[in-house]
């Protein structure tokens, strides 16, 4: 109004800065379950597909090929709310066999075994159709052999939604999700971090701009994040900040793991993606960082 008053001028991102970020109580659960591709780029339908396991006690591998989407997610939610998926059966009867075929294998402990899984060629399947799909191409299911064991492991069962190319949908074979199935009832979306890769570090796959370009808009089509089904690059264990701290803190919601417990208390944006911060974690407390650093003296 022409006065001659002095005003300060606060824009929306320093009130965001100003925010307070909460640190989440972490609590370790050992997963006795590892499942990963075998040369993912082989795969197909037609060929078949190739699992490593790494299981920390004797397991079963169940493959469902052609799983209806909508059945599977009610089962996760008949685990939370009726009974616990903690073998084979209990997933099938939860399906209500609305699935095309199925193969299982016994998983002996702490063995990495490759397992080679392929649809019969009577069943003529070269696609599941376009999208959005019906059916996933492979939901593998992972659980405890020993009925013993599932009283010791917090975690009883892995399910690992995996899509595989066909003529149709020629999207990278890759592992969608991961859903660890708790004793108790829970179950939780399994996600990877992200880390700083080194800068001498290699690209993680082979693939050539053109692969990389369609299968982003394949994604893009399947209402699929590219963050979320991306493979990991080579890790650095030193904070981006300080150069000299080992990476301790996890980032949410962007998951991305770069500070270390020094540098953790001056930021409340994302040093990576400048993304502010709802929530924090670390990976492991000061007693663990100690006794590693004994180890290692």
């Amino acid at each position: 109004f022409g006065w001659d008053v002095p005003v300060i001028l606060r824009n929306s991102e320093e009130t965001q800065f100003n925010t307070r970020v909460f640190k989440k109580q972490m609590r370790q659960v050992k997963n006795p379950f590892g499942l990963e591709i075998t040369n993912p780029s082989s795969a197909s339908i037609t060929t078949g597909i190739t699992l490593t396991t790494d299981c920390l006690e004797d397991s079963l591998l169940t493959c469902y090929w052609g799983c209806s989407v909508q059945k599977l997610y009610e089962a996760l939610q008949k685990h939370f709310y009726c009974f616990r998926i903690s073998t084979p059966r209990a997933l099938e009867d939860a399906l209500y066999s609305e699935y095309l075929y199925q193969e299982q294998y016994f998983i002996k402990k702490d063995s990495k075994e490759e397992i080679y899984c392929q649809l019969p060629r009577d069943t003529k399947i070269e696609d599941f159709g376009t999208v959005p799909r019906s059916r996933y191409p492979m939901v593998a299911l992972l659980t405890l052999a020993d009925e013993d064991d599932r009283e010791i492991y917090d975690i009883i069962s892995m399910v690992s939604v995996i899509h595989i190319p066909d003529k149709t949908y020629k999207l990278s074979c890759r592992i969608l999700y991961q859903y660890l199935l708790l004793a108790q009832g829970q179950f939780h979306d399994l996600k990877q971090l992200f880390m700083s890769a080194n800068n001498n570090s290699t690209p993680s796959s082979s693939s050539s701009p053109e692969q990389k370009n369609t299968d982003r808009s394949l994604l893009e089509k399947a209402g699929l994040s590219e963050t979320e089904v991306e493979p990991p690059e080579e890790n650095s264990k030193d904070c981006v900040v300080c150069q000299n701290g080992t990476v301790n803190w996890v980032l949410l919601p962007c998951r991305h793991t770069c500070l270390c417990d020094g540098c953790i208390k001056y930021f409340q944006q994302c040093p990576m993606c400048r993304q502010f911060v709802q929530e924090s974690f670390a990976l492991c407390s000061q007693k663990e960082q100690d006794k590693d650093k004994l180890k290692s003296l």
